[in-house]
């Protein structure tokens, strides 16, 4: 028998030590397997700063409770198309959707306050709002109504019209005619309709192919996703309207949220926190170059007559049939945040 250190090394100690080393991985996919499914959907790809919060997200979360959560995320629209998240949630088949205020107001129709154009005046705005009293309202209705959670909201950033031509718009009546995409939901159909132009449907994974064959004239997006999906490529101008400071919600089905520990619902908004300011700086960030990057592209970027844009939107959201079922003096709340 071989001794090392004085101590016997035979073929117990080999047979032990291999059973050991063997054993190993088992314990890892034991422990993966003890995870909680937590499937994220993203409409976009992996370079948008949401994408990047919810990278930010995983990271803190494996960190702060290592091995409770298998945190999957799905880009491009793969998991579940836009606008279909809440339902796949409600069914049980998804975790977490990036959910907007006007997927909400499809289901909430007062609500559609929240959708109005030129509502919200900045990022601050928007976070004043959904972190206050109104949020607060907001989320708990929304839970009880539709049964998500929403936890935090993020920047999504503010919308411009972007053309597959060039064309000279200063005024609503100027973007008359043009097929412009919009998400499919009635509220940013009618938002699609009140700038001007001819609101039309599609999925936001389908956007580049429409505009690269002309199926649709333009778009309306943050520049930073435009950046990050290379509209740039099958665009030729930025209209900059600033028709909308846009946010998105990280939501979270309640039923699966409600059977989670205090621990681990505290573990879940403190790494949405950190994955909020990931995404909330970089888009401001990337706002503050967007023009410059996009006339670098070859892109025509004008200025219109933003007061008559925004003249026009809110008259339409005011005296339409959305306003009659808003909560009263919401829309001044808002305004007031």
């Amino acid at each position: 028998m071989n001794k090392i250190i004085g101590k016997p090394f035979g073929r117990r100690a080999v047979l032990a030590g291999g059973a050991a080393a063997l054993s190993m991985p088992f314990i890892v996919k034991s422990s993966l397997a003890d995870a909680k499914a937590f499937r994220i959907s993203l409409p976009g790809n992996e370079e948008e700063w949401q994408a990047k919060n919810l990278q930010q997200f995983k990271k803190s979360l494996d960190a702060s409770l290592p091995g409770q959560f298998d945190v999957q995320i799905h880009y491009n629209g793969t998991l579940f198309g836009q606008g279909t998240e809440i339902e796949a949630m409600q069914r049980g088949n998804l975790e977490v959707g990036m959910v907007s205020p006007q997927d909400i107001s499809a289901l909430i129709p007062e609500y559609s306050v929240f959708t109005c154009g030129y509502l919200m005046r900045d990022p601050a705005h928007l976070d004043a709002v959904y972190d206050g009293d109104i949020g607060a309202e907001y989320k708990a209705r929304i839970e009880k109504d539709i049964g998500i959670t929403l936890v935090k909201s993020q920047y999504l950033g503010t919308r411009h019209v972007i053309l597959r031509e060039p064309k000279e718009v200063n005024k609503p009546e100027d973007l008359a005619g043009l097929k412009l995409r919009m998400p499919g939901s009635e509220a940013w159909q009618f938002l699609g309709n009140a700038l001007g132009a001819n609101a039309t449907p599609l999925a936001f994974e389908e956007v580049y192919l429409a505009m690269q064959t002309g199926t649709i004239d333009g778009l309306e997006n943050p520049l930073p996703d435009a950046m990050a999906s290379k509209f740039y490529e099958v665009s030729k101008q930025i209209v900059l309207t600033s028709h909308m400071v846009a946010n998105t919600f990280f939501a979270v089905a309640s039923e699966y949220w409600n059977g989670l520990s205090d621990e681990q619902r505290a573990a879940i908004t403190a790494a949405e926190v950190e994955g909020k300011k990931v995404n909330d700086d970089g888009v401001a960030a990337t706002e503050k170059d967007a023009v410059a990057f996009m006339e670098g592209k070859g892109l025509k970027v004008t200025t219109p007559d933003v007061a008559a844009f925004r003249a026009k939107v809110l008259d339409a959201f005011v005296n339409s049939d959305f306003s009659k079922d808003w909560p009263a003096g919401m829309l001044d709340r808002i305004k007031a945040a």
